[in-house]
Formats: structure tokens, C-alpha cells, sequence
């Protein structure tokens, strides 16, 4: 006598996307999450290591230094005779400064820098890259 195994149920022939889609908008939610929202800046600039970075603000005035003298204050390039008065028509609301230093930078304009900022009573950041502090 043979046995019968069927269950006389036809076989599911629809797919629902539901599922489907459930995972891929969660995966775009974690990809959005956990993405780093870097700021792109137009001038390549070396940055210095160290063992510890810390994030700077949003709200920031950037001056950046190259390694042959030139400073750049929000990527317009100004004079270190005119970065107190250029610093003060770019500030607005910011009360704070970053610089982004070239690790080939002359310690001198660092300290222009710091000082043109000290007149308008505003803070100094120092940019880094985070890593080992070759």
C-alpha cells in the first residue's frame, strides 16, 4: 500500500515585495547613519598627526596656510598685513577660527594667525588629522 504525502494544497505562485522592500529601506537608513559627513574643502592642504583629534564646531571661520607662505581665509587668499581686517568682514556670527595648517607651514604664520584672532576676541582650532602623531 502506498502512502500518500501530498497535502492537496496548490503551491504559492504570488511573492509579495513587502518584505523585500522593508530591508532595503532599512538599509538605506543604516547606510545614511552610519555614512561620515565630511565637509570637502577646495584647498589640499597636509594636514599635521596626532594621537588625539578633537571635532570642530559648525560655525567656524577657516584660514588655511600652505606651505610656500599663502593664506587663505574661507578660500579667499589674503595677506598677513590684511587677515585681521579680512577676518573681521568674513566673521558674522562666528566666533571661532580653524586653521588648517600644512604640516610644511611656518610656525610664524600659525602665530599671525592666532594673533589676528586674538584681536577680534575669537577662538583658535587647530586642524588635525587623527592617527598615530608621527
Amino acid at each position: 500500500m502506498p502512502l500518500n504525502f501530498s497535502s492537496g494544497r496548490k503551491p504559492l505562485t504570488t511573492f509579495s515585495l513587502a518584505s523585500l522592500t522593508d530591508i532595503v529601506l532599512l538599509l538605506l537608513i543604516f547606510f545614511l547613519l552610519t555614512s561620515s559627513f565630511v565637509t570637502q574643502r577646495g584647498l589640499r592642504v597636509e594636514l599635521p598627526d596626532t594621537a588625539s583629534a578633537t571635532p570642530l564646531e559648525a560655525r567656524y571661520v577657516s584660514v588655511s596656510i600652505l606651505p610656500d607662505g599663502r593664506l587663505f581665509v574661507d578660500e579667499t587668499e589674503t595677506s598677513a598685513d590684511s587677515l585681521t581686517a579680512t577676518l573681521e568682514s568674513l566673521r558674522g556670527e562666528r566666533d571661532a577660527v580653524a586653521v588648517y595648517a600644512d604640516r610644511e607651514a611656518l610656525v610664524g604664520m600659525l602665530a599671525a594667525v592666532a594673533g589676528a584672532a586674538a584681536e577680534l576676541d575669537m577662538r583658535v582650532s587647530v586642524a588635525t588629522d587623527p592617527g598615530a602623531g608621527n
